[in-house]
């Protein structure tokens, strides 16, 4: 007999199903609606605007793939394997999220100047030696090594490469398919985050060491350096082609003073506090979701983490085809997405803050999970049309600069304080950026 944790697994997958059913038989409707020549020539055409992502979104399954891969077993191979106390560990933890924050104050800079698939080879190779490092025993300055290029690497992921196709699309003159884009990259992050955090278990299971999955996401990472040094066009700042460089020193006055004109308009700036706050507590929210859960539980055994992951991670996939549902309808726009997402998570904290009974705090948190899933899209669709090319990279490396120190501080700030006290504020905070995001939309109309 399944459990209920099963049970609620078995329900999300069948709700994606049917969701994935209905995106399938919209998509048929729509195309036994045109015939003849109109339907060839629709088709050429759909065919002709999505073929320049393609490369894209293969690597950027494997990338990801190679970051989920690692997650469910980080703590456990410190703790368990190279037998790091808990106090290091955190540390540890620290120092990634520092050397993101640090990193973020010139990666971007470098990507827009020197190339964004330049950029994104680096990644590969940063991130590909943060997982050697991580799997060699004793050594704590190699580990810190591997955080440190940890931090890097994730500031790298998620900054130069949405700069790079959001540049290379409108290259093309298909900026009309950012948001399809965007709605493929999160579907396609949900489901590899499910089918990694069963790959992981079964290759810890097999190699009988936590180190495998470590070692499957470096060669991961070659495969998509491969392919990126093969099937992607270098693009930089400006408008995708090589800056000039006649003269260097007013091209940096420029780029700068363009990044600050970018930073300090109303609407990034209020991007900027949605992105710093609601990322931010997802960061803490990974953190504490499972004592919540563990302090309301019926249960006298463990909880079955894998499979409340793989539930959030469906509740995300859900999301995201609802995602590419409505937008694809025209039945919401952008702006008021966004701040919609933020109101709900704010609610989802407020109610999680206080839990009361195990199966509510779990649905509670299957729908802070699906905010997820929608935000990821929508967030990268108002950032690739409101950022300039010229600074594109640099605006999103420095966006990452308030998000790696809220995590910081609030992780130096909890302690030993309760998850409620965590979400409390989180959601307090979420609520703001909401406001802020209003406020800063009725004075762009």
């Amino acid at each position: 007999m399944m459990d209920i944790y099963s049970l609620n697994l078995t329900a999300l997958l069948a709700l994606c199903g049917g969701l994935f059913h209905n995106t399938r038989s919209q998509q048929q409707a729509d195309s036994l609606k045109k015939t003849g020549e109109a339907a060839t020539q629709d088709a050429n055409d759909k065919k002709s605007k999505k073929n320049p992502a393609l490369p894209f979104l293969v690597v950027y399954t494997l990338v990801m793939a190679s970051d989920w891969l690692q997650g469910p077993f980080l703590y456990s191979l410190y703790r368990e394997e190279h037998s790091v106390s808990p106090a290091l560990i955190s540390s540890l933890f620290t120092t990634g999220f520092l050397s993101g924050a640090a990193s973020g104050t010139f990666i971007g800079a470098l990507a827009d100047r020197r190339g964004r698939r330049t950029a994104c080879l680096t990644f590969c190779a940063v991130y590909a030696a943060s997982c050697i490092l991580t799997t060699i025993s004793g050594s704590v300055v190699l580990l810190f090594l591997g955080r440190i290029l940890g931090g890097l690497g994730t500031s790298l992921l998620f900054s130069v490469f949405e700069s790079w196709i959001v540049t290379d699309l409108k290259k093309q003159g298909l900026e009309t398919e950012l948001s399809n884009t965007f709605g493929l990259m999160s579907t396609l992050n949900s489901i590899v985050a499910i089918l990694s955090g069963v790959g992981s278990e079964w290759l810890v299971g097999a190699a009988g060491t936590r180190k495998a999955p470590f070692w499957v996401s470096a060669a991961i990472l070659v495969v998509a350096g491969v392919l990126i040094f093969n099937t992607w066009e270098e693009n930089f700042g400006e408008t995708g082609s090589k800056p000039a460089t006649a003269a260097p020193k007013d091209d940096d006055k420029k780029q700068e003073n363009k990044l600050w004109a970018t930073l300090f308009r109303p609407s990034i700036l209020s991007l900027a506090l949605a992105s710093t706050i609601f990322e931010g507590s997802m960061y803490l929210f990974v953190f504490f979701w499972a004592p919540a859960l563990q302090s309301i539980s019926s249960s006298a055994s463990s909880l079955p983490y894998g499979v409340i992951f793989a539930s959030f991670m469906a509740a995300t996939l859900a999301s995201s085809l609802v995602f590419n549902i409505i937008t694809s309808r025209g039945l919401i726009s952008f702006s008021s997405l966004l701040p919609t997402i933020l109101a709900t998570s704010s609610a989802c904290f407020f109610l999680s803050a206080s839990p009361r009974t195990e199966q509510s705090t779990f649905w509670i948190f299957c729908l802070f999970e699906a905010a997820v899933g929608m935000y990821w899209p929508c967030m990268g669709y108002l950032k690739g049309k409101l950022i300039d090319d010229a600074v594109r990279a640099q605006v999103y490396g420095v966006l990452r600069i308030p998000l790696n120190v809220f995590v910081v501080i609030s992780l130096l700030l909890t302690g030993d304080s309760g998850f409620g006290s965590v979400f409390s504020v989180c959601s307090v905070l979420l609520l703001g950026s909401t406001v802020g995001l209003w406020v800063a939309r009725k004075k762009t109309q």
